[in-house]
């Protein structure tokens, strides 16, 4: 697709004013914009290993949400909905691409909701929601860690790689770290199930084989939210295969994208 010459030459002056896109790769020509959130306590900067080698003609629009990364002096909305509703304030004026939505983990029911209100709200529509390692958000919650400890908190991490074993090493780092984690948990877990809500475009659901959080069956039960195209696929790795086995999954992506 050949970018219209006037959006061509005012988007860069809008993208580097845009706070809740950070480290964004764009090619020449994007055909696609593909906005990544990231898993709960995770920044923008979790997609890094993604950046070296993006799908051909997708931008990849890396969403930084309050309370991390380059904006961690800002309070974190106080419900997933709420921070749905910031975020697409936020980005909506990126809908002049063909665009889609990838979401792991916590970030898989952020845009769940976006992709709900943008339905609602009659913007146009994502070509793809793309959610990974992640419950369907009628599903209840099945284990509840946002009130652990610090090192209970760690130690539930270390089951499924949640945090860098390097992380040790920072304890100051690693407070803060586990701080950002537990209050998107926290979100999630106050959460609650709600009915099946389609969201009006295909729908694709990833995870690791090995994930001992989510299923494949926990995937398979995001179908009950997709109007049309549903698809699921399992890749090597755990919770953490989108970042353990990054060039499958990009490759998978590539695919999944056309």
């Amino acid at each position: 697709m050949h970018a219209h010459p006037s959006c061509t030459e005012s988007a860069p002056v809008r993208r580097a004013e845009n706070p809740w896109i950070v480290g964004r790769v764009a090619p020449p020509r994007p055909r696609l914009r593909l906005f990544c959130l990231p898993q709960a306590g995770g920044s923008a900067a979790s997609f890094a290993p993604w950046r070296l080698a993006a799908p051909p003609g997708v931008e990849l629009a890396t969403v930084e949400l309050p309370g991390r990364g380059a904006r961690g002096g800002e309070p974190l909305p106080d419900s997933v909905e709420a921070l749905a509703d910031a975020v697409l304030d936020g980005i909506s004026e990126e809908f002049d691409l063909p665009y889609a939505f990838f979401g792991h983990s916590f970030g898989a029911l952020v845009c769940y909701e976006l992709v709900v209100r943008i339905r609602r709200r009659g913007l146009p529509p994502p070509r793809a929601l793309l959610v990974s390692a992640s419950r369907a958000p009628f599903t209840p919650v099945r284990t509840r860690v946002s009130h652990l400890d610090d090192r209970g908190l760690l130690d539930w991490l270390d089951g499924f790689g949640g945090m860098p074993p390097t992380m040790t090493r920072y304890p100051q780092y690693l407070r803060y770290a586990l701080d950002a984690v537990r209050r998107d948990l926290a979100l999630a877990e106050a959460y609650p199930p709600v009915e099946p809500e389609p969201v009006g475009c295909p729908l694709h659901a990833f995870g690791g084989a090995g994930d001992p959080l989510v299923s494949g069956a926990h995937l398979e039960a995001w179908r009950a939210c997709a109007a049309g195209e549903f698809t699921t696929r399992l890749l090597p790795g755990g919770h953490d295969y989108l970042f353990t086995g990054a060039p499958a999954v990009l490759g998978a992506l590539t695919t999944t994208l056309g």
